[in-house]
């Protein structure tokens, strides 16, 4: 049915799928003057890689949940009637040994073609997804993506030559840190998070991003550098604070924070209990056990990578798949869109 890159003649919706470790997302778009248009979106935490910190298979409960959401996913897709997709799985589905055989029965029981991406396509899909972020007067840029089970970074270096130009050539250096916000909080606690455990999580992180941290050491010494992020986390802490009593991407998208903003929030949290973390409108239950070791891997980066501004985005892999697509099939040459 939808298989990876399938076409169909009548319709002009683009599909892209991001199952990762906590979440699955799906974005559906239309080509649009200037990038796309949105035409529905899914998004639900379905924790398919629980237990992975410490073991190497997907649960059966989290398998079930997984196959609802893309259930779900599916009919969003057939109701578009979409002409392209590419459905994506990430770190879960790379590290567990039962990943091939839960691939096997999306495909029997949904017929979706859900494809495992290496870490250096994730990498490169997150900064397709975001690039357009980045300060046009910044002379190099590291981006980073803090996913459920991997987090990827990646250093852009030189400026973009024009809106449409591919980021990915702008890349000199990029890494993928087998950690991420489950298996962290999963190996040290998220419930009861203290200074001194917080710590601990910081400093494995960076013992993981000390290589490519040594090999992108330049990039901070730029003119214009910043950081720019794209994840649950980061924008969980711009929604912080900005004080919204509900979360709102039109405000977070395209943020910026500085050092000093960045420590506050992370403070805050740290010295919050559980609960409080539940009751945050932009936290929320399903994520509070989570969202401090999201933060001890963006204090990691910040340590190593010192700016005084990170841009925030609501946006990133799923973004980067329909970009390349699009682009594929030249829907913004002249004369290519009706």
């Amino acid at each position: 049915m939808l298989r990876k890159n399938e076409k169909r003649r009548s319709s002009r919706s683009y599909a892209a799928l991001d199952l990762g470790t906590n979440n699955c997302r799906l974005l559906i778009a239309e080509p649009a003057h200037f990038g796309f248009r949105v035409t529905d979106a899914f998004s639900r935490i379905v924790r398919l890689g629980e237990g992975l910190g410490l073991g190497n298979s997907l649960s059966d409960d989290a398998i079930e949940r997984t196959i609802e959401a893309l259930r779900v996913c599916r009919d969003k897709m057939i109701a578009k009637d979409v002409i392209r997709a590419r459905l994506v799985a990430t770190e879960a589905c790379r590290l567990a040994k039962n990943g091939p055989s839960f691939i096997e029965r999306v495909r029997g029981d949904l017929d979706l073609d859900l494809e495992i991406v290496d870490r250096k396509t994730e990498a490169y899909l997150a900064v397709t997804g975001c690039a357009a972020l980045a300060d046009p007067k910044a002379q190099s840029v590291i981006v980073f993506d803090i996913g459920g089970g991997s987090t990827e970074i990646a250093w852009l270096d030189g400026q973009a030559p024009h809106a449409f130009a591919d980021p990915c050539k702008r890349i000199r250096a990029w890494d993928s840190l087998p950690v991420g916000v489950v298996t962290l909080a999963e190996r040290h606690g998220g419930i009861d998070v203290t200074p001194k455990s917080f710590e601990l999580m910081v400093e494995e992180v960076s013992e993981l991003l000390a290589d490519f941290a040594l090999i992108a050491a330049e990039a901070g010494r730029a003119k214009n550098f910043h950081l720019l992020g794209t994840s649950g986390t980061v924008t969980t802490v711009g929604g912080i604070h900005l004080g919204l009593a509900r979360y709102d991407r039109r405000k977070v998208d395209g943020m910026w924070m500085r050092n000093g903003e960045i420590s506050t929030v992370i403070d805050r949290l740290l010295h919050s209990n559980f609960q409080q973390r539940a009751d945050n409108p932009c936290i929320g239950k399903d994520r509070a056990d989570l969202v401090l070791a999201g933060c001890a891997i963006l204090e990691a980066i910040r340590r190593a990578f010192p700016s005084d501004r990170l841009r925030i985005a609501d946006r990133g892999l799923r973004e980067g798949i329909l970009m390349n697509m699009m682009r594929e099939d030249s829907v913004w040459r002249e004369g290519s869109q009706r």
